[in-house]
């Protein structure tokens, strides 16, 4: 898993009904983007060092798809 500044992690829910959960990276500190990040999760706004597990994606915004006619 490699990330960078402004990335999103986004962790998949394991159980029906459960939430998903993500976070903005706040920091990277190692020059090729692997983990530990610091992040801000997004339904908290707590910070916090995360090792992010096999349940864990990261979500680049430069790599989405603008709305139509935008």
């Amino acid at each position: 898993m490699q990330a960078r500044v402004g990335d999103r992690i986004v962790i998949r829910s394991q159980h029906l009904g459960q939430a998903v959960r993500d976070a903005e990276v706040l920091e990277v500190n190692h020059p090729d983007g692997s983990p530990p990040y610091v992040v801000r999760w997004s339904d908290t706004g707590h910070e916090a060092l995360f090792f992010p597990g096999a349940d864990a994606y990261i979500d680049h915004p430069e790599q989405r798809t603008p709305p139509a006619g935008k």
